[in-house]
Parts: structure tokens; sequence; C-alpha cells
């Protein structure tokens, strides 16, 4: 597959290192050189340095060719603008995005876009542990 990754933090990094370690061409586009440049000897993809909200540095990453996008900027309204603009407009099959905020997660539900809120899922882990088990431990592996 080929799979552009938007964001180059540490779950962009994380992400794209995994994808192209699988075996997957990979384009990670980030506006900040610093962060591109920090990946892993071992990345075999492409490293894109451009704004992901101009349309021209979308397009410098192959987008319409991608099978799948992965928004994961440090801003939702990006993400999810990328998002949009990934199904919309390149058609792109399979769209990912995070988002912090839960209010958000819900707005956006009716796009054809998965959306991955690390709020909602590490509130529902953390409550999910204390119904468990309330002496449970964050140090027991979760």
């Amino acid at each position: 597959m080929f799979i552009v990754v938007v964001g180059a933090g540490r779950l962009g990094l994380q992400i794209a290192e995994s994808l192209t370690h699988a075996g997957h061409a990979v384009t990670l586009l980030d506006e900040s050189r610093n962060a591109l440049e920090s990946l892993a000897g071992g990345f075999s993809g492409s490293r894109l340095e451009g704004d992901a909200a101009e349309l021209e540095a979308l397009k410098r990453s192959r987008m319409e060719e991608a099978d799948v996008v992965v928004a994961v900027t440090e801003k939702d309204s990006l993400n999810l603008l990328v998002a949009q603009v990934a199904r919309s407009v390149f058609g792109v099959p399979r769209v990912v995005a995070r988002i912090y905020d839960p209010q958000t997660e819900e707005v956006y539900r009716h796009l054809d876009v998965d959306i991955v809120c690390p709020t909602s899922l590490s509130a529902q882990r953390i409550l999910g542990i204390l119904r468990d088990d309330p002496g449970a431990s964050a140090d027991q592996g979760d």
C-alpha cells in the first residue's frame, strides 16, 4: 500500500516507521525539517517538508495516489482539514484523523473518515481499569 502520513510528531514518526518496516510505501509530510530528520535510519519512505494546510503540499505528497492517509498533526482543525481534502478532493479510499477534543469527535463522526480521539480512548481505559479493579495500578503493563 501507499500511505501518506501527515504530521511528524511522536505518533506520526512511529506510524511511518512501523509502516515502512511492514513493507508499505510511505510519504511523511510535515512543516518541520527537524521533525522529518529525526526519523530513524531504517525509515525507507519519503520525507516531504511542507504545510499540510496548503493544497500544493498535499499534491506534492502524491496524495491522489494514496491508498490511505493518516492525519496526526498536533492540531485537530488541520487533521480534519487534511482528512476532508483527502476524501473529497483526492478520493483517498481510507482516511484516519487523530483529534484531541471529544466534542469535535462527535461533530465529525458523520464524515467518511476514521476518527481516533486519544482523550476519549484514555478516559475509557482509565474508567475501565477503575471499574474492573479499583486497586489496579498503571505499572501493570497497561
